[in-house]
């Protein structure tokens, strides 16, 4: 459920995610870099491994920020309610199927 003013107040952590994933990157590319010349292959595997996650996150953050803002509700909207799952909502069809004469 929401509470307070999040529509007015909300602040995306997309943009520092994406500095972190773009530090992450470099460094993480960097290490492969030197392990290579260092002659350690499975740190050097280990460091491309980690580029990759890195570079993945990287392209997802992107995209969800080109995708731009995307609707929140005001203020005269009540909170939603939690979600039920499939298997309470079937039981409470099931009841209301069987109430009926």
């Amino acid at each position: 459920m929401r509470s307070g003013d999040e529509p007015l107040h909300a602040r995306s952590p997309l943009r520092i995610r994406c500095g972190l994933a773009l530090w992450g990157l470099l460094w993480a590319v960097a290490g492969t870099v030197a392990f290579v010349m260092a002659g350690r292959p499975q740190w050097a595997a280990a460091c491309a491994a980690l580029a990759a996650v890195a570079a993945a996150d990287l392209v997802m953050v992107i995209r969800h920020i080109r995708q731009g803002p995307h609707y929140q509700p005001g203020r005269n909207i009540p909170p939603y309610e939690p979600d039920r799952g499939r298997n309470e909502i079937r039981r409470a069809a099931g009841r209301r199927r069987d109430s009926r004469p």
